[in-house]
């Protein structure tokens, strides 16, 4: 048994191509790609939405309304931790050009979170999406009001 693992093993290393994909060179970056993926299917929503989902909730969890937001200590450590994989992904012998893409992808959509997150939690995003809603619900209540009004005086 053990001569035909060897008998696989050297028949799979000996095409570059395959063996490239059996790998930890492919299969690390391809895995870890969900990472960048999520962060930038998140960029698109509002940092108000829900943006994580915990993977263990109570029953009584379970009834509230999940309220979770950008998390401005998990983007930083995101940020480091791409920026230094991405130094490795250099660094080793040979150089894993997918690890570092998907550092980088994932590197500038956690700068985009932070600054999405500094935006509304420091630099008055809250308070301004806060006025713009007001003003929409106010207009809605006036065209609301303006047509019972024409609804009464067509009576």
């Amino acid at each position: 048994m053990a001569a035909f693992v060897k008998a696989v093993n050297a028949k799979i290393r000996s095409n570059p191509t395959v063996s490239y994909f059996c790998s930890t060179h492919f299969w690390g970056p391809a895995s870890n790609f969900g990472i960048p993926i999520a962060a930038v299917m998140d960029a698109q929503k509002s940092p108000e939405l829900v943006l994580c989902v915990p993977p263990f909730r109570t029953s009584a969890e379970a009834e509230q309304p999940l309220n979770y937001r950008i998390s401005g200590q998990m983007t930083f450590a995101l940020c480091i931790y791409s920026a230094t994989f991405m130094r490795y992904a250099l660094a080793v012998t040979p150089k894993n050009y997918l690890l570092f893409l998907c550092h980088f992808i994932n590197e500038g959509s956690q700068i985009t979170q932070g600054y999405r997150y500094l935006q509304w939690h420091q630099w008055g995003g809250r308070e301004k999406a806060g006025v713009h809603g007001a003003v929409e619900g106010a207009k809605e209540k006036a065209g609301a009001a303006s047509d019972k009004i024409k609804e009464v005086a067509s009576k």
